[in-house]
């Protein structure tokens, strides 16, 4: 167990920054889900709606170091092309 005041406060902040980090992920996992599951079902225009809010939410969490950036472009790039490949088809 800590025993100094800087590492105690240090073991609170921890706690609090993996709850706030946990959160963030579990949204970005959901956001990414809903996108994924409008691509399977072939919707064109709700992708379409949905995708500049997921971009934004993978752009956010590489920011805050929640996934690393090449992850992040790596959803991007295969978020798009689905979403390109889809909308070329319809």
């Amino acid at each position: 167990m800590a025993n100094t005041v800087s590492s105690l406060k240090r073991v609170r902040v921890t706690e609090r920054r993996t709850l706030i980090n946990r959160m963030r992920k579990s949204r970005l996992r959901h956001q990414i889900r809903a996108m994924r599951r409008l691509l399977d079902q072939k919707d064109a225009s709700g992708a379409a709606k949905a995708a500049p809010a997921t971009f934004s939410m993978v752009d956010r969490a590489a920011k805050w170091g929640i996934i690393k950036k090449n992850t992040a472009a790596r959803y991007k790039s295969r978020l798009t092309h689905r979403l390109r490949s889809l909308t070329a088809a319809a």
